[in-house]
């Protein structure tokens, strides 16, 4: 990337970190590919403020810059090289003659700085194999998704910073916290390499009807009363579908009932529905309840 990354970005030297990213967001939205296809200004444009954004959202790399230690392209300055004759090369001895031989300085490795300057074609790592240009950054972001959603599967879509949306597919059996990679869908390379990947965080929206206790839930049914007195079969609302819960007879309300493996899922493990019974009186005058309830107190007397 040539130039000054804050020009690129319109911001200026002291802009707070802040400033810098909202300027990334509009440059990157108005100038990325998918907005501008096939106009080769703004696709360079987008590779030039990308790389920007690169050097200076990252705290660490934007102060090396600001003292002059790295340059826009990330690359460290070395100034001030002494010691040894004068060779060919004009570096001392071993110089940079050589045809592409690994020549370094201490323990600095000139090849790796200075690339394709050695007569190599390209960089090469400290192993000798040819290396491609730099992938871009893998981007991160949080979905909310609904407990169904990360218990069945389904489909959800999420849109970047940059404008961009992509449709991110949701396995069944979900974990919150859990990360799905999207190979590249991330940031494109500023050098025409390959672009990193989308990481997608996936967080388990909070539900009105169940409350979750890593994989197992827990919610309350009302229960009619002559259920509870005679016993019956009462129906439960499952994140699978509705099911029948049979109702022992002279259930009591806080007594607890457990749906074996129709919880949630945590650690790959599905957990289990654990239904709290809630007795429920008619909301109308029953004689014949009241005659009931009078003749139960009677014999507790």
């Amino acid at each position: 990337m040539a130039g000054d990354p804050y020009q690129e970005l319109g911001v200026s030297r002291g802009a707070s970190a802040d400033e810098i990213k909202k300027a990334f967001r509009k440059l990157a939205k108005d100038f990325h590919p998918d907005k501008n296809p096939g106009d080769a200004a703004a696709e360079d444009r987008f590779k030039r403020i990308t790389a920007a954004f690169d050097l200076l959202g990252d705290a660490e790399k934007r102060a090396k810059f600001d003292r002059g230690e790295i340059d826009a392209d990330g690359r460290e300055q070395y100034r001030g090289f002494s010691g040894g004759s004068r060779g060919p090369g004009g570096f001392g001895q071993g110089g940079f003659g050589g045809g592409g031989a690994r020549t370094t300085f201490d323990d600095i490795d000139l090849e790796d700085i200075f690339g394709g300057v050695f007569g190599g074609g390209g960089a090469r790592s400290r192993g000798g194999a040819a290396r491609g240009p730099a992938r871009g950054q893998d981007v991160r972001a949080s979905l909310e998704i609904s407990l169904e959603d990360s218990i069945q599967g389904s489909t959800r879509r999420i849109q970047f910073s940059d404008g961009r949306t992509l449709d991110v597919t949701i396995p069944k059996g979900a974990d919150d916290g859990q990360v799905i990679r999207l190979k590249g869908q991330g940031a494109p390379s500023p050098r025409g390499g390959p672009a990193g990947d989308a990481l997608i965080e996936l967080k388990i929206a909070s539900h009105t009807l169940y409350q979750r206790d890593g994989a197992d839930l827990t919610m309350d049914l009302a229960v009619p009363l002559a259920d509870a007195v005679l016993g019956g079969k009462v129906a439960v609302r499952t994140p699978d579908g509705v099911v029948n819960l049979t109702v022992p007879k002279g259930s009591n309300s806080g007594q607890m009932m457990r749906l074996k493996g129709k919880g949630a899922f945590a650690g790959g493990r599905r957990g289990d529905l654990k239904v709290r019974l809630m007795i429920q009186l008619p909301g109308e005058d029953v004689p014949e309840l009241t005659k009931a309830a009078e003749t139960l107190r009677k014999r507790a007397l």
